[in-house]
């Protein structure tokens, strides 16, 4: 079972559709033009041959229409086919992938296959396709994009600084506390996007992906002067998966600003 196979032969019908609707523009244009010039005879005689191709046009339509419902849709998403499919297409794309059906992870964005309802989401939008090389070509065009996005390096690692600072005394709940402590990452994130609705806009994906270009870029400082330094953890749950600027995966847990 393969989408493809459906593509192909819609195609096929899809061309022989198209000269039809050529040929009923053409003849369309003759009949405005008959009738114009009072040429009834040649108005009724392409009347007849436009009737005949409009026919064979909805005949066209009825072949590409049974061919989409005897596509066993539910089936190709349930049973794994459309996923295997998808995968096979982001590795051929250079798309770093990990998970398991229904739910993978392509950097930045999360992917997930909702069969019951032949849908996908990527992260929070829902995704109507089923074809498995066109949605993955949406993922890496949607990923191109960010990576060309401006991004300022410096001013995110300000704002996680303060987001550092903010934490560090929150946590000393007035007592003494070392200032350059290590901190986790999801802690910042919390000051980052405070509300509910913040992080629907901001989500922790995209936090990631901030981290991803922070991190492979050369700023090494904030403007207080304070260097900062990336650490990993032993608790997974803690850490934030991204992937590095040679689309090496890296775990960054917590962070600290040192002076």
């Amino acid at each position: 079972m393969n989408y493809e196979e459906l593509y192909t032969s819609v195609q096929g019908l899809e061309k022989e559709l198209g000269d039809r609707m050529k040929t009923q523009q053409r003849l369309f244009k003759n009949l405005q033009k008959s009738m114009e010039k009072g040429d009834l005879k040649s108005w009724l005689k392409d009347a007849d041959t436009l009737r005949a191709v409009c026919e064979e046009s909805a005949d066209a339509v009825e072949r590409m229409r049974s061919l989409a419902e005897a596509f066993p849709a539910r089936e190709y998403m349930e049973n794994g086919e459309f996923a295997e499919q998808m995968l096979q297409y982001c590795g051929e794309a250079g798309l770093d992938v990990k998970g398991e059906f229904p739910v993978y992870e392509m950097f930045p964005y999360k992917v997930k296959i909702d069969a019951e309802n032949l849908e996908l989401y990527v992260d929070r939008k829902k995704v109507q396709c089923l074809r498995p090389q066109s949605f993955v070509g949406e993922v890496k065009a949607g990923r191109d994009k960010l990576l060309k996005a401006a991004f300022n390096a410096a001013a995110f690692a300000g704002e996680l600084a303060e987001a550092y600072d903010l934490a560090l005394l929150w946590q000393s709940k007035g007592k003494a506390y070392a200032a350059d402590a290590d901190c986790y990452l999801l802690n910042l994130y919390k000051y980052l996007a405070p509300m509910g609705r913040y992080r629907r806009e901001y989500d922790r994906q995209s936090f990631a992906f901030d981290l991803a270009r922070l991190y492979a870029s050369d700023v090494e400082a904030v403007k207080d002067g304070r260097r900062f330094q990336f650490g990993p953890s032993r608790n997974n749950n803690k850490a934030i998966r991204i992937l590095d600027g040679d689309g090496q995966e890296q775990f960054l847990a917590t962070i600290r600003f040192y002076g």
